[in-house]
């Protein structure tokens, strides 16, 4: 069965068929840039031009970077522009897709559906946290295979300041960091996660997934196991597209 997956984050639109099978795109995957300010309707026309890439036709699953409730209404818009907040997502991409199925869903939640199905936390029981490092930090806990849903833990406070404003891929860039001095920040992120809860297991995603050789080896005195996410960046698409084909049932 293939379902059309599409993964919006603070930087880029990213799509392509999944097959739910095997967890996989079924065809390279299309990006266009989000666009600055990243509103409603810009996003919306990236969104469909992902789409049309691919003269798909049936139902698509989205992600959005923030909390998303009902399926459909966004709460929080930390790395897009505000005017997200109360917008109905699941209306607006519907509208611009012209009439076609569509789902909604956080984007990590989404990441971490997916690894725990297909990847990293396959089998996996206790309490496990999916983070992905990007232009934010986006968390999906899920406990027994259950998920909490929209967490948002990338927006703790750490050392006076919200969590992925230090500790994010994009603070590495804009800081030029060292993959070491970056994994010290990230260090400490996940000490505090830990001591709050107490996982076995830290999956890490996000586009650093796979350069995980050049900095998870820097990162100690963690007492869970941590291990990079076997999508890496494909992760979201997956669990948008895995997202969509349980609401069409």
């Amino acid at each position: 069965m293939q379902i059309f997956g599409l993964d919006i984050g603070g930087s880029g639109i990213k799509g392509a068929p999944v097959d739910l099978d095997r967890g996989d795109l079924t065809e390279e995957r299309f990006k266009v840039l989000t666009p600055h300010p990243a509103t409603p309707d810009g996003v919306a026309d990236g969104v469909k031009q992902v789409v049309e890439h691919y003269g798909w036709t049936g139902p698509v699953g989205l992600t959005f970077p923030g909390v998303v409730t009902g399926g459909a209404t966004i709460r929080t818009a930390a790395n897009v522009d505000k005017s997200w907040i109360d917008t109905d997502a699941r209306a607006l991409f519907s509208e611009c897709l012209g009439g076609h199925s569509v789902t909604v869903v956080n984007d990590a939640d989404a990441a971490g559906v997916a690894e725990m199905r297909f990847g990293a936390g396959r089998d996996r029981r206790g309490t496990v946290i999916l983070l992905t490092f990007g232009t934010g930090i986006g968390s999906a806990l899920f406990t027994d295979g259950a998920l909490v849903p929209n967490t948002e833990l990338g927006h703790l406070e750490l050392h006076g300041h919200d969590a992925e404003k230090r500790a994010s891929s994009k603070a590495k860039e804009d800081e030029e960091l060292s993959w070491e001095h970056w994994a010290h920040r990230v260090q400490k992120y996940l000490a505090h996660v830990e001591m709050l809860f107490s996982p076995e297991l830290f999956i890490i995603g996000g586009g650093v997934s796979r350069k995980a050789h050049k900095f998870l080896p820097h990162i100690e005195g963690i007492k869970a196991e941590i291990v990079p996410a076997q999508l890496q960046n494909n992760a979201g698409i997956v669990g948008a597209a895995m997202h969509a084909a349980e609401q069409d049932r």
